[in-house]
């Protein structure tokens, strides 16, 4: 068996665009089996740092790693192990659904890397009766459920998710934390920013603040169960960007 890409840090990570001053030296770490959840207000370099974190987008300093390995030196087959879906889905309007996951595999066929069939794959996401249809009559959630059934085809090592709940329903949002705690269970390593903070308290293991370019605080589940009160609270918190018992910088909560 192929070792696995985790953990996925960022080391140092810094972005200036014109004179403004995104991210400033960023420091993270997301193991195998664990959900981090990243928050911070519109504009804060969520965005910018998963670009950077996936190879998308080159830092002005630090590096993001996959086990120790810069993303810059990771080779192809290794890179087939990393997903990420974007804010928005990027997926091809004038394919169907079937022809966009198809195409996805054929991609990674060329470097070895395997995919489940695509019709398993949009079961998986109820997009079954849609497997015909061009992607550009799809509402907004489908073509979210769309790019997700993508991305967990190929069963990532790290999967790096931005806004994943994102124009879906709320069956379609408890549906998609589901997905995401057995993507967990069954190892990879799960970052994902979402200003949802009902689903990612009820998700993550620990959810990150990203502010002013710096991770300003931190909270952890510790020993309480999924979605317990101790952890709302101390997230809570983070949202509004003020302090509040159990959360100081980083924090377990328990």
């Amino acid at each position: 068996m192929s070792p696995t890409l985790a953990p996925l840090e960022a080391r140092g990570i810094s972005q200036r665009f014109g004179r403004k001053r995104v991210l400033r030296r960023v420091d993270l770490k997301v193991e195998s089996g664990e959900l981090v959840g990243l928050v911070g207000a519109n504009g804060s370099g969520k965005t910018t740092l998963f670009s950077i974190m996936t190879g998308l987008l080159p830092p002005d300093g630090g590096e993001s790693t996959y086990a120790g390995t810069s993303i810059d030196r990771l080779s192809l087959e290794l890179r087939a192990r990393l997903a990420y879906v974007a804010h928005r889905p990027q997926v091809y309007l004038g394919l169907t659904a079937r022809e966009n996951l198809e195409l996805f595999a054929q991609l990674r066929a060329t470097v070895g890397a395997t995919t489940i069939a695509a019709d398993e794959a949009l079961s998986r996401f109820g997009l079954a009766d849609a497997a015909d249809r061009l992607v550009g009559t799809f509402s907004r959630g489908m073509a979210q459920r769309l790019a997700l059934a993508r991305a967990l085809a190929s069963s990532p090592d790290i999967l790096i998710l931005d806004e994943p709940f994102t124009a879906l329903d709320r069956q379609g949002r408890e549906f998609l934390a589901e997905i995401l705690r057995a993507e967990r269970e069954r190892g990879a390593a799960l970052f994902v920013a979402s200003h949802d903070h009902d689903m990612l308290v009820r998700v993550a293991d620990r959810i990150l603040h990203l502010e002013n370019g710096v991770i300003a605080g931190e909270a952890t589940r510790g020993a309480e169960v999924e979605g317990g009160s101790a952890f709302r609270d101390a997230t809570a918190a983070l949202w509004s960007g003020g302090p509040a018992d159990g959360v100081v910088g980083a924090a377990a909560v328990t």
